[in-house]
């Protein structure tokens, strides 16, 4: 009997082992799927046509929108020129480059520069480097929105958009 008991006690031992492997295994899957899947399916992110996350982390390569449309810049960019984005609807988005909504919202903006109003300017803020604006703003996840004003309150939070129609739609 004590063999059976034994024996019985390693088989539920091993099958919660198995249980929190796959757990754990399906947890960092989806985190790390998106950059998998971006980078077997060819999609390359190039710094002389878009602001890519390794640009906002050093803030350079800021890309405002040809033609008079509006402004995708890095947190860096914008800092340096805050005064002239005065008269624009400040939006800054808070993302991370393992973000999987993060990297989806950020190359649909870079696919299309021209949807981007004139009177937008979204500015990319490091979400795992920018605790003091995290802390400002009330952010706790990736992948937030916060539309600021000229003086820098708050004027409107959300998140999820990855168009820049959507980012249009949130704000006031």
């Amino acid at each position: 009997m004590k063999t059976n008991h034994a024996a019985q006690r390693k088989r539920v031992h091993v099958s919660r082992s198995v249980w929190f492997s796959i757990v754990l295994a399906l947890t960092a899957g989806a985190c790390a799927s998106s950059s998998d899947s971006a980078s077997t399916s060819g999609e390359t992110e190039s710094s002389s046509s878009s602001v890519g996350q390794s640009d906002v982390k050093s803030g350079s390569a800021a890309q405002a929108v040809p033609g008079g449309a509006g402004a995708y810049i890095s947190l860096a960019e914008y800092e340096a020129a805050k005064a002239s984005y005065a008269a624009s609807k400040v939006v800054l988005f808070f993302n991370a480059t393992w973000c999987s909504t993060c990297k989806k919202a950020r190359s649909n903006l870079e696919a299309d520069l021209s949807a981007i109003p004139a009177d937008l300017a979204i500015v990319l803020v490091d979400f795992d480097s920018e605790t003091d604006l995290k802390r400002q703003y009330g952010v706790t996840v990736q992948h937030t929105f916060v539309q600021i004003g000229a003086d820098g309150s708050e004027l409107a939070k959300w998140s999820g958009s990855l168009t820049a129609q959507e980012i249009v739609e949130n704000t006031v």
